[in-house]
């Protein structure tokens, strides 16, 4: 029989008789590999695990501890899904498309009944039964005289489409399980067997193919996990990210809310207002210290400055527009072209670089209103902006300090993060040169500092690679905020010039800065990170006195306004209500300290004090109760 060489990872070289499957190779390593193996990679490829072998290749196993051993799985769910629903619901039933998402799968079906979240329990039920028939699981090629022919006696008008769509040379593939089968190109699963853990989600409807002129289809969402406590901890964390939802929590607390008078564009109540504030004010603190001089641009500019800007070929279908005295004007998109005309505004030296403008600026970007979601995706939003113009010798020391600040930023919150360098786009404007040379600086940084990251390519700016840096929450969420842009062509096109120690105009270089990033996004971010319990110097109310009975409310407003004038944000809820339901309501609005006053505390000018998460604290004078707090709010606890 003939032969053929297997490559393995490692670089080792086996000999098998041709037709071995992957399976027997995996076998023909260890027992317990042959059990764990689910599917295989031939070439780089993901193939089926009882693929065939005529001709030397390069094969790796697939397990399940693997991003591809979880799509061959999930995919396989979402086939088991298909074939519960046609059990159940019949022939009528048409499938669209299937594909695995993060965490999941769906399935997007046209089914003769509309499916209710009730209606979930029981295709979980009949998918329990498949996964207890054990069906194999097989590949099966057909022409596209076959593929065609089987879905025109169905009847099926969405897989027709979709093998009319297919490429010439594509080969094309059923999958079969049981009475069950479905155009796929695959792989699966050996058998519905392997599958141990699944739930359906929920239904929602969705245009076939994503087009809005197109028929509405069912969608029906679920999860599958290789263990059943991996699904449970999963649960586990959808439940705790629905508790945290900041849209949910944002209207409890009464932090902001949103009108169909301005569809994606929050409105700030006096609670959310006070944590924008707080963070704003804390930024600018650090700033200052870092030398930076803050600046406001306008909101609404000429198309001539999104021209000159590049923004107008880039960015023009995100942008909003108005007529001003029959010339078209833009609200900004961003900030960085107005900061490039204060630059211009005045002639500059080598001596007075760097130069460090920053912005708290108000941006409006147009987002398709499917896309918008609370704060955390709007139409208009606040940038922490920055752009620092700096001689290339400053380059590499400038970067490192806009490191060293934003990590500072970071720790404050409990957040870790990564970091990540985004290289040149399709759609870049610039020379080789100037973006070889960008990149090159931003990684010669990163390496000098030591710093772990990862390359994205093509995911930079259309001005200029970046370094981004993505933040974990509390429920370990990963979510992009700040930025570092390293920018060579906006001073090209402005034309920026510095005074050089030789008497010669020379360019400078932008640095463009964010480390929140959105302003409404990270406050979104903060509400679910801390589920609304907001740490005491960034919390909108941090003490809330509560008296007894009316008698004791001269005392309790004494005490208001000595805390006032300490600087602490304090209420007084004197209303005719039982103490114990002042303190509960306290509770779920999260106020840090409740400070009761009864006639023992006014006989003795003492608070009895609460505090969120630890309970009765004792009795405390005011004053003691002020430095205690005063202390808390300065370290930012």
């Amino acid at each position: 029989m003939a032969q053929i060489h297997v490559t393995f990872p490692d670089g080792a070289v086996r000999q098998y008789d041709a037709g071995i499957t992957i399976e027997d190779i995996a076998g023909s390593i260890s027992s317990s590999l042959k059990k764990k193996a689910v599917a295989g990679k031939k070439d780089g490829k993901v193939v089926d695990l009882y693929t065939e072998l005529t001709d030397d290749a390069a094969i790796e196993i697939v397990t399940l501890d693997s991003a591809d051993g979880l799509e061959v799985y999930r995919h396989s769910t979402a086939h088991l899904l298909a074939q519960a629903v046609k059990r159940i619901y019949g022939a009528e039933v048409k499938f669209g498309i299937g594909p695995v998402i993060e965490d999941g799968f769906y399935y997007d079906m046209d089914i003769p009944v509309s499916l209710s979240p009730e209606d979930l329990g029981k295709i979980e039920a009949e998918m329990e039964k498949i996964v207890k028939e054990d069906l194999p699981i097989r590949r099966k090629v057909v022409s596209r005289e076959e593929a065609t022919t089987i879905f025109q006696e169905l009847n099926d008008h969405l897989k027709l489409e979709l093998i009319r769509d297919l490429p010439e040379d594509a080969i094309i593939t059923l999958y079969e399980q049981g009475e069950f089968f479905d155009l796929c190109r695959g792989p699966h699963l050996p058998s519905t067997g392997f599958i141990k853990a699944f739930k359906l989600m929920s239904v929602a409807g969705a245009y076939w193919r994503g087009k809005a002129e197109n028929q509405v289809l069912q969608r029906v969402y679920g999860t599958a996990w290789p263990k059943k406590a991996d699904m449970d901890e999963y649960l586990h964390f959808i439940e705790e990210a629905k508790k945290r939802d900041h849209r949910k929590l944002g209207k409890e607390l009464g932090l902001f809310m949103f009108s169909e008078e301005a569809p994606g564009m929050p409105f700030y109540l006096p609670k959310g207002f006070t944590v924008r504030n707080e963070l704003e004010q804390f930024s600018r603190r650090l700033q200052q210290l870092a030398q930076y001089t803050e600046v406001r641009s306008p909101f609404l500019m000429n198309e001539r400055l999104w021209k000159e800007s590049g923004h107008w070929d880039h960015y023009k279908e995100n942008m909003y527009f108005s007529e001003v005295d029959n010339a078209t004007y833009a609200l900004k998109p961003m900030n960085c072209p107005g900061h490039m005309l204060i630059y211009k505004n005045e002639m500059h030296s080598y001596r007075d670089l760097p130069i460090r403008y920053s912005e708290f600026g108000q941006v409006h970007r147009h987002e398709y209103s499917g896309a918008l979601n609370g704060m955390l995706r709007v139409r208009t939003f606040c940038q922490d902006d920055a752009h620092v113009f700096v001689r290339p010798d400053q380059i590499a020391s400038e970067i490192k300090g806009m490191i060293t600040l934003i990590d500072s930023i970071y720790k404050v919150f409990g957040f870790e993060y990564s970091v990540a360098l985004s290289t040149r786009p399709e759609d870049s404007m610039g020379s080789d040169e100037l973006w070889e040379a960008a990149e090159s600086s931003l990684k010669t940084v990163l390496d000098e500092l030591g710093m772990a990251y990862e390359i994205k390519d093509g995911d930079g700016a259309f001005y200029g690679p970046k370094i981004d840096f993505q933040i974990t929450d509390a429920l370990k969420r990963r979510h992009q905020c700040g930025t570092i842009q390293l920018d060579f062509q906006m001073p090209e096109k402005f034309d920026l010039t510095y005074v050089g120690q030789d008497n010669e105009k020379h360019r400078p270089v932008v640095l463009h800065r964010a480390m929140y990033g959105s302003m409404e996004r990270f406050i979104g971010i903060l509400i679910e990170h801390y589920a609304g319990a907001f740490p005491i110097w960034l919390t909108p109310i941090q003490a809330r006195i509560m008296n007894i009975s009316e008698v004791h409310m001269p005392y309790a407003e004494q005490v208001r306004e000595k805390l006032q004038q300490a600087g602490i944000r304090v209420e007084l809820d004197g209303r005719n209500e039982k103490i114990g339901y002042k303190i509960r309501e306290a509770q779920v609005e999260k106020i840090p300290y409740m400070l009761v006053i009864g006639e023992k505390e006014v006989a003795d000018g003492t608070l009895s004090v609460r505090k969120r998460g630890v309970g009765d604290e004792g009795a405390m004078t005011v004053d003691a109760f002020v430095e205690k707090i005063r202390a808390e709010i300065n370290e930012m606890k």
